[in-house]
């Protein structure tokens, strides 16, 4: 067995509801798993340090930075990424808040901050102003100054019932 075969391994993911079985590096990123093996790539890289968020993804129901996991470290587990998300040719009610409110300029912090705003809406972190802003702050954009993607975030919130 050479040394390279001696640290893959194999790990199952589903990604946006679809299984993958997959042969890894132990140091392979989940941002780079999703991008160059999966072909998804919707996801973006920004900093590879976990502080822009352009690569948050949703890791069994919570977002995830996919730049800080290791695609090891979620063997087993249910991943959506922002491909996941629209159903039927149908936008998700955060992705038509988005188009709708103009929450978007250059586009690349868009996927990442788009899953974030689902985790924060379905864990109920999106009833007030402060608290999306709160919410997303792990989020960066340099294009558009939050404003537009709160109000989308709220009308995002009221569409699925979870604004209070």
């Amino acid at each position: 067995m050479s040394p390279k075969e001696a640290t893959v391994r194999s790990v199952a993911l589903t990604v946006n509801g679809k299984r993958h079985e997959l042969e890894l590096e132990p140091r392979d990123l989940l941002v780079y798993v999703l991008r160059e093996q999966l072909g998804l790539t919707g996801t973006n890289v920004g900093c590879d340090t976990s502080s822009c968020g352009a690569c948050t993804v949703i890791v069994d129901g919570a977002a995830a930075k996919s730049c800080t996991l290791l695609g090891v470290q979620v063997d087993g587990a249910e991943i959506t990424t922002i491909e996941g998300l629209a159903s039927n040719g149908e936008l998700h009610p955060v992705q038509q808040a988005f188009h709708d409110h103009h929450a978007l300029q250059c586009g690349y912090c868009t996927p990442g901050m788009v899953m974030a705003a689902v985790s924060l809406i379905e864990h109920g972190g999106a009833t007030s102003e402060q608290e999306i802003r709160t919410g997303l702050e792990g989020n960066l954009c340099r294009c558009t100054g939050y404003h537009n993607i709160v109000v989308a975030v709220q009308e995002a919130a009221t569409t699925m019932g979870r604004a209070s």
